[in-house]
């Protein structure tokens, strides 16, 4: 199949970009390369270099039969100070894509979303059937394009997946021995920013731990790149025209942060300094996501647990010799 990656040049379209490749597809990127990185594209895409609004329907035209569409810019704070930027960028930009799809006659597309769309859930772990409730721009502006999916299967007869997820994590090795991970700038994920920390011998700072979990610190969400790059070539494969479905990615349970820092200090042999602050403001005690719906319906469950994620994010720290990055969690 002849496959466009929107954002293929991130950290997890390039790992799905990869594994579409190594699957035997035919892929090309579409990345304007404003978080992205060219050498993140993956051998064997073809790579365009430009936004969804000026590249999209050229690319498409060029016998495109399906697109998994990652671009999207994705900082919950930047959103929230710089709203009009993400409803511009995520829905305007995803209905540019659509439109262009629509009149060329491509009716196939998984959408990376999230489980920001559930804001602070009424239940844990969250069921697609729950309230969404977004509290930030970023959440709103991803389930906008999931409400636009709908109509788009209703109206024109896409075949479209949602994906929704909190936390990716990890880094994939190819075939070739090249590493694919995570090099955000700002970097906001957990893992990665303690893993910098052990690197330039920083103490980690954590936002509470009196909350009402087992060990008093937030429980989230975090499922490794490899296996959410696999969810995204299922849904693929179980996209069909006139249906927008719609799943959750989760292991169920979670972990805290304090076992996110204990499991990178076993993984990198490293003694992690901790400074514990106080709460940060609208910071939910769990969220988790439920995935018992893709499970039952495509075969997709969690593979790797979160030393997996740990040992692969430190190879890929390592392979790239970093020593920087800010030290909150």
């Amino acid at each position: 199949m002849r496959v466009l990656v929107t954002g293929g040049a991130g950290y997890i379209g390039s790992v799905v970009a990869g594994q579409l490749v190594a699957a035997g597809h035919e892929v090309t990127v579409l990345d304007d390369l404003s978080t992205g990185y060219a050498e993140a594209v993956p051998a064997g895409a073809a790579f365009v270099k430009g936004t969804l609004r000026a590249c999209a329907a050229e690319v498409l035209a060029d016998g495109i039969e399906a697109v998994l569409h990652f671009a999207a810019k994705s900082l919950v704070g930047e959103s929230v100070a710089k709203p009009a930027t993400y409803w511009s960028a995520n829905l305007g930009g995803t209905i540019a894509l659509l439109e262009a799809m629509r009149e060329i006659g491509v009716r196939t597309i998984v959408f990376s979303s999230t489980a920001a769309v559930y804001g602070e859930p009424e239940r844990t772990p969250i069921l697609e059937t729950d309230p969404t409730r977004p509290t930030n721009p970023y959440g709103a502006s991803k389930l906008a394009v999931d409400t636009t999916l709908t109509e788009f299967a209703r109206l024109y007869g896409f075949g479209a997946v949602s994906l929704r997820y909190f936390n990716v994590a990890g880094a994939h090795r190819a075939a070739d021995g090249t590493w694919f991970g995570e090099r955000h700038d700002p970097e906001t994920h957990l893992i990665p920013n303690v893993l910098a920390s052990v690197a330039a011998g920083r103490r980690v700072q954590v936002f509470g731990d009196d909350y009402p979990t087992p060990d008093g610190t937030c429980i989230r969400d975090y499922i490794h790149v490899t296996d959410l790059a696999d969810a995204h070539l299922r849904a693929l494969a179980a996209s069909t025209h006139g249906e927008h479905r719609v799943y959750n990615l989760g292991d169920g349970t979670g972990y805290s942060v304090r076992q996110v820092i204990d499991v990178c200090a076993e993984v990198t042999g490293a003694e992690i300094g901790v400074d514990v602050t106080a709460r940060r403001a609208g910071d939910p005690a769990v969220l988790v996501a439920s995935s018992m719906r893709i499970s039952a319906e495509l075969g997709w469950h969690a593979e790797r647990d979160l030393r997996a994620m740990a040992a692969d994010a430190w190879a890929f720290t390592q392979a790239r010799g970093v020593a920087e990055g800010p030290d909150q969690q």
